[in-house]
């Protein structure tokens, strides 16, 4: 198999079914049914260009190989509704928190830890909530909850929760550092021993100190506005985060000013550029520019954010069921996700409710496929673009 070889998973957790497509031709390899996968847990990449999800209707979290001979290289049972997940820089160690699914407020305080290389596997009880999650190494290894009100950073031995007991026993943190009470968006830096958070305040950074976490200086927003998502560029060592700002009225959604944010963990530098008003939310870094889609009823588009603070606007053909003036844009209504690899200058973006998958070249914004599946991809679905040797482990949290 070619060392820049790319496979494009494409998840329809609505329907049931994963896609696996070539690109940038966008032909389908091979296809998974009857597997819902956990959208907000998302995707997390391992070494080797493998990944990890939950299947949220089978309780399971799947490692799927898509270079490999046999799609799921292996299952194994944890507690759901998967929230989020992550892995140790090695990718053999795995968390899985519990949050909302299907619920109007959180329920379960079950979380789940995997060593994928012995088989082994608990569940315990922590705390109910949404819980972010990191598992740190260097040493014995950690897992780290974010917790939200009260906000907390609660540090676990990750071999002390997978020798616990049967019957889901409550554990109790071993180290715990105050947070904010409304973290969202969790990141760290392998390697460097540093976890961070987003809050309204900005990103809350810590550094591993033996068992436990000391924390540093804040990293602010430089700006009115906050993020909801924190994710980490390995490759060029960048914090990434899209900050929403305006009314937090949903149904004045289409008013929601946003920006591309990052900062430079090295030169520890803060840039910030306009997206436009609408729907933006998660983001995917290709190998020299990072891509969101901006939802908004006077039309969608993904923005190509390159050196230099250079920005290309793609349009996009509308969604039939599209949110819409006087409404939300959560319930009831199709979106998009969005994927690249670190190692290529591809772009994949999802048309939710149609089926459809737009394979756009970063370098030129021109579109050089538009695979149809044979699912319509409910609200967006949620993609992955993996490389053999991509490096996007560089980043152990589920996106």
């Amino acid at each position: 198999m070619p060392t820049d070889a790319l496979a494009l998973l494409v998840s329809d957790h609505m329907d049931g079914s994963v896609h696996v497509l070539t690109v940038p031709d966008g032909t389908v390899t091979e296809r998974l049914t009857g597997r819902h996968l956990s959208e907000h847990a998302g995707f997390l990449a391992l070494p080797g260009g493998r990944v990890a999800c939950v299947d949220d209707r089978r309780g399971e979290l799947l490692v799927l190989d898509p270079f490999g001979d046999r799609l799921v290289e292996c299952a194994v049972p944890v507690a759901v509704p998967a929230e989020h997940l992550a892995a140790d820089p090695s990718g053999r160690l795995l968390a899985v928190t519990t949050g909302l699914g299907g619920n109007t407020e959180p329920w379960s305080d079950l979380l789940t830890v995997v060593d994928l290389a012995t088989g082994e596997a608990a569940r315990i009880r922590t705390r109910v909530g949404e819980p972010g999650v990191t598992v740190l190494g260097g040493g014995e290894p950690l897992v780290v909850l974010r917790h939200r009100e009260p906000g907390a950073l609660a540090v676990h031995r990750f071999a002390d929760l997978l020798a616990a007991p049967p019957g889901c026993p409550a554990v109790t943190p071993h180290a715990i550092l105050p947070l904010p009470d409304d973290g969202h968006g969790d990141a760290q830096a392998p390697g460097t021993g540093q976890v961070f958070a987003a809050t309204g305040e900005g990103v809350h950074r810590a550094r591993r100190k033996g068992d436990g976490l000391v924390a540093e200086a804040v990293i602010p927003w430089e700006s009115p506005a906050r993020g909801w998502y924190l994710r980490l560029d390995a490759h060029r060592r960048t914090l990434w985060s899209t900050l929403r700002g305006g009314a937090p009225d949903p149904l004045r959604w289409p008013e929601w000013t946003n920006q591309a944010w990052r900062h430079d963990l090295e030169a520890g530098r803060t840039l910030r550029t306009d997206l436009g008003p609408g729907l933006v939310f998660r983001l995917a870094l290709a190998r020299r520019h990072t891509a969101f889609t901006r939802i908004h009823p006077d039309g969608d588009e993904l923005i190509l954010l390159g050196a230099h603070d250079r920005v290309r606007r793609v349009p996009l053909p509308a969604m039939d069921g599209a949110p819409r003036r006087g409404g939300t844009p959560w319930e009831g209504v199709q979106r998009r996700a969005v994927a690249a690899s670190p190692s290529a200058d591809w772009v994949a973006v999802t048309r939710g409710g149609h089926g459809e998958v737009h394979i756009v070249d970063a370098e030129t914004g021109r579109e050089a496929a538009r695979p149809r599946l044979s699912t319509p991809l409910h609200h967006g679905g949620h993609v992955m673009l993996r490389g053999l040797n991509d490096g996007a482990e560089g980043d152990p949290v589920g996106r």
